[in-house]
């Protein structure tokens, strides 16, 4: 008699991407940094099989302004983390998200009148 663990459901693969504590906690400071400028208004998280996706909103009703992704696949070649404009074009890539999000905190940098 063969004893088989039991899945949730057959035929689906539970792996998916995530982002780890530490990931969110320096992207969601950057967010709140964003908001507090006023330049910034929600956000979704998406986890997916491939990738881990946060997309910031302007408005809830619109398309996202940027995404970060995080793509493990890629870490060995451009770099797993990458900020995707909202026409599609990727902005900054690389292997360490501080780095990367530095594309970004420029928007925070204004002239003082």
């Amino acid at each position: 008699m063969n004893v088989q663990n039991p899945t949730p459901f057959p035929g689906a693969q539970s792996a998916q991407v995530s982002f780890h504590r530490t990931e969110l906690s320096v992207i969601l400071s950057l967010y709140g940094r964003m908001v507090a400028a006023g330049e910034w208004r929600d956000y979704g998280i998406s986890c997916l099989k491939d990738a881990a996706i946060f997309s910031v909103f302007r408005r809830t009703a619109e398309h996202p302004l940027y995404r970060i992704e995080k793509r493990p696949k890629l870490r060995n070649r451009q770099g797993q983390y990458c900020v995707v404009g909202m026409d599609g074009q990727i902005l900054r890539r690389g292997h360490d998200l501080r780095t990367v999000l530095r594309v970004l905190e420029r928007k925070l940098i204004r002239p003082v009148e």
